[in-house]
């Protein structure tokens, strides 16, 4: 018997894996905060031989190295990876063993890399489930467009058989556990599935029931952007990523934030955007901890700029610490807690107004403003408001400039990114309001709506 027991990480939307035989445990894909996967292995009793990676990762530092230091586990990597840490070079074909009843076989399966390795386990004999990393996903497949355009024709394809591959090998009672596609930007797709089989994605996922060019064309056109901050990883993998430093980040008053904010450094507002806008420190910026903060936050900030925290509570600093550290964002410059009132001392909060979509409707009856959609390129394809400024929130940054004079009135799908958007906007010195509201009420409100 085996058991194989999840570690999510939602924000990130991946998911770590710690497989054990009762004594004898593997880890695939660990994220950069090992902690986690060590409490785990306690809990259950077990003592981590083995790590593997299914690839260089592009969307966050993995916490691979770092864990086989931790435990003297042999650390299994593609022999193609031009890594510059000592490692298990595998190829296709290698069988691991783990313990006595578990073995491990390589499978090349590129396609989200060049490099990329799947994991099929069995176990006493018998196939039993395949750790697909980023090519066999639930109902999709990992993301062929990472490594850049002149890659991509190729990789689509390779992606096509490799999981016609897996597909191929493995009987369909086996259990598929692939690391992306809950969310991250590494999956083509996103799937609410929480398991599958290589029966059931067989029947359902396109790369199985279509042919090969209408599955390269359907995939291709559903490519969005991918955050900016995914340069950065493979490069940090390829070295070795060290256990993170999680300690406390030194603590700033009100007057040294001020300095911070003088000086261009980034100070950012963990509450959440009811909370800010109805009071903040003048220039900060608002990166809810109740949405993806991590993934925006890297994707926005300019790589090595120097950062402070502020939020209600410490555990609210740990945690932001913690999802910041798994993207390569090591430990901010400083932090605040408490209440904004302490963090502003002797200055004045700001806020700005709050709106729905039908406050938008009712206003442009009697006055013009700007709306700016910061949704990403495929969704307002789809649907956008008539006479909307579109300029996706990553790009926002560098084309402020472009949005035009007056108040502006700023959306997006559902208020999260329209929050970061807005308090972008007010450092910037604009007149903003910030919609907070769901973009399928917009055309309901009487909005003009355009529909692709």
């Amino acid at each position: 018997m085996f058991r194989v027991l999840p570690i999510d990480t939602p924000t990130l939307g991946d998911r770590s894996y710690v497989v054990h035989d009762g004594t004898h445990a593997f880890v695939v894909d660990p994220q950069r905060d090992i902690d986690r996967v060590l409490d785990l292995a306690a809990a259950e009793g077990v003592t981590i031989t083995h790590v593997f990676e299914t690839h260089i990762h592009n969307d966050y530092v993995t916490g691979g190295y770092a864990l086989a230091r931790a435990t003297g586990a042999a650390y299994h990597v593609n022999a193609d990876d031009p890594v510059t840490f000592d490692r298990v070079a595998v190829r296709d074909g290698d069988v691991i063993a783990v313990g006595d009843s578990l073995r491990v076989r390589v499978l090349a399966t590129p396609g989200h890399t060049f490099t990329h390795l799947s994991y099929a386990l069995e176990a006493d004999g018998q196939p039993a489930a395949v750790f697909s990393g980023g090519s066999l996903l639930y109902g999709s497949v990992g993301r062929p467009d990472l490594l850049g355009p002149a890659h991509t024709h190729d990789l689509v394809h390779h992606q096509y058989h490799s999981a016609h591959r897996l597909a191929g090998e493995l009987p369909e009672t086996a259990g598929v556990y692939p690391t992306h596609g809950f969310g991250s930007f590494c999956s083509a797709t996103q799937s609410e599935a929480a398991a599958s089989t290589i029966g059931a994605e067989k029947r359902a996922n396109p790369v199985l029931t279509q042919a090969e060019d209408a599955f390269v064309e359907s995939l291709l056109a559903g490519l969005d952007a991918w955050p900016a901050y995914y340069a950065h990883m493979a490069p940090a993998n390829n070295a070795g990523p060290a256990a993170p430093d999680l300690s406390t980040p030194q603590r700033a008053d009100a007057d040294q934030i001020r300095k911070r904010l003088a000086d261009g450094e980034w100070v950012v507002d963990l509450r959440n955007r009811v909370a800010f806008v109805a009071g903040h420190v003048a220039g900060t910026l608002n990166f809810g901890s109740d949405g993806s903060y991590a993934t925006y936050l890297g994707w926005l900030i300019p790589w090595g700029t120097p950062l402070t925290l502020l939020a209600e509570t410490p555990e609210q600093i740990a945690q932001a610490q913690r999802e910041l550290v798994r993207i390569g964002i090591d430990h901010p410059a400083a932090h605040a807690t408490g209440d904004p009132t302490d963090w502003a001392g002797d200055h004045d909060l700001e806020s700005y107004p709050r709106a729905t979509f039908a406050d938008l409707a009712q206003v442009r009856h009697h006055r013009p403003v700007v709306i700016l959609d910061t949704r990403r390129n495929l969704e307002a394809a789809e649907a956008r408001i008539d006479g909307a400024v579109h300029i996706p929130l990553h790009d926002l940054p560098a084309r402020l400039g472009e949005i035009p004079d007056g108040e502006v009135w700023v959306h997006c799908a559902a208020g999260y990114r329209a929050s970061i958007a807005t308090s972008l906007l007010a450092r910037a010195g604009r007149h903003v309001v910030a919609i907070d509201d769901d973009f399928a009420n917009a055309a309901t409100a009487g909005l003009a709506v355009r529909t692709s």
